[in-house]
């Protein structure tokens, strides 16, 4: 006798491998089949030939790297599980701007919706020195996208604290202990890269220019091991929030924030997922800004430095969220009739890949690849107040009226469970059909 998990929660039914076909159907909004893709900019372009230019002073506008590699046509990076948790939501977060044309003027916006900045650093420092190489502007607006993009990461920080969670916190839209579960550490994030910011802001001279990075990368760097637990908590915390949105109240209110200025057209989670998105760009701006520092240069060591560690940072993030991912999908599979847990899957502590697959007769499956197991599986969305009854290799799956009529069947089943001397009986009783029922004997009335 099982007792069920949290309401409307999805779980996956394993697909016995003796079965040939499988029975049912599958809503349209089952699991959603993931995409093997890279992470946008994740590629490298190899090294540039030495041309004239670096020896000439150069003031053309320069694209940033995201820009810049985007185009690159380096194979994708592998999916890791960090990307591959915000992979059914599509963000259309981007620091480009459509062409313009002559004299064109921008429509006035009001409630508090700024526009991204898209200026280059060329283009915010009039007067860049004419001494500068080619690598070095390249390398200046490398670091000034890096600048750039710690400060919309902070602004869309406190941006989530104050429309978001301090409002449904506020109005009761949820209970504070779910409010947490959806944003998990997400305020400790904002102090963290508010530093960051700081100290490369410190290192600004008058000119715009940076002149050394590394040093200051190599100390703040450790401090991105906060990312651990969000990110590692995020799937949880995804599911969570899916599962509120079907609430009429919070619904309607994460509608109207979307279809505010503030939020950019962008659902909550877009938000939620930012920093995770951040963290994986570290590895590139980094490997850039390198790649345009020459091996005499003073930072060139330290910067060799800071890109292993964020490598090495962000793979050990990525491992952590990966395990969790695996323990998440674990936890969510049903195994009904009294199916023992397979040991492979158990022994796993990765999950490769899962999605959505059709069998030969066009039914669908949800997929998981395991690290010693392949599991086939129908999903099943768990109702409210269930409860498993199961004896041997025969099992129901039971629903109450209600959460308390469930609580007292649970009640009087276990203590029906519990083992009883017999009773003996008493014979100075007589047996109950003996017993005689009378009606009561008539009134006198006056």
């Amino acid at each position: 006798m099982d007792e069920e998990g949290p309401a409307e929660q999805e779980s996956w039914s394993p697909v016995h491998r003796e079965r040939s076909q499988t029975s049912g159907s599958l809503s349209e909004g089952s699991g959603k089949k993931r995409k093997q893709q890279g992470a946008p900019g994740m590629g490298q372009r190899g090294p540039e030939p030495q041309t004239s230019d670096d020896k000439e002073p150069c003031t053309k506008r320069v694209k940033p790297v995201t820009k810049t590699l985007s185009g690159s046509g380096a194979p994708s990076a592998k999916v890791t599980p960090l990307k591959r948790l915000s992979q059914s939501i599509q963000r259309s977060i981007s620091f480009k701007t459509e062409p313009r044309p002559p004299g064109y003027v921008p429509p006035s916006r009001t409630g508090g919706c700024r526009r991204r900045s898209s200026k280059l650093w060329s283009e915010t420092f009039d007067r860049v020195s004419e001494e500068l190489s080619a690598h070095e502007v390249k390398r200046q607006e490398v670091i000034f996208e890096l600048m750039q993009g710690e400060q919309q990461l902070v602004d869309d920080l406190n941006l989530v604290k104050k429309n978001y969670y301090e409002p449904m916190l506020t109005l009761a839209i949820l209970p504070e202990a779910e409010l947490r579960e959806i944003f998990g550490t997400l305020d400790s994030l904002a102090p963290l890269h508010e530093d960051l910011l700081g100290r490369l802001m410190g290192l600004r001279q008058e000119d715009g220019t940076v002149p050394e990075l590394g040093p200051t990368l190599l100390d703040w760097l450790p401090r991105l091991r906060a990312y651990e637990s969000y990110c590692c908590h995020q799937v949880w915390a995804k599911a969570r929030l899916d599962r509120c949105k079907r609430e009429p109240a919070v619904g309607e209110f994460l509608r109207l924030c979307q279809e505010s200025a503030f939020s950019r057209k962008l659902e909550l989670w877009s938000f939620l997922d930012l920093p995770r998105s951040r963290l994986v760009k570290y590895p590139l701006l980094l490997r850039e800004v390198l790649r345009q520092t020459p091996p005499e240069h003073p930072d060139h060591g330290a910067l060799q430095r800071a890109v292993a560690l964020a490598q090495d940072l962000v793979g050990l993030i990525n491992r952590r969220t990966g395990e969790a991912e695996c323990r998440y999908y674990q936890q969510r599979l049903s195994y009904p009739d009294g199916t023992p847990r397979h040991p492979s899957i158990q022994r796993s502590s990765l999950l490769l890949c899962h999605g959505e697959l059709r069998n030969s007769k066009g039914q669908r499956l949800h997929v998981f690849l395991f690290q010693e197991a392949l599991v086939l599986t129908r999903p099943i969305l768990q109702a409210r107040s269930c409860l498993r009854v199961s004896a041997g290799a025969q099992a129901h799956m039971l629903q109450a009226a209600d959460a308390f009529d469930k609580q007292q069947w649970l009640s009087r089943l276990r203590q029906a469970l519990v083992p009883r001397p017999p009773v003996e009986l008493d014979c100075s009783l007589g047996p109950l059909a003996a017993l005689r029922l009378d009606c009561d004997p008539p009134m006198d009335h006056t």
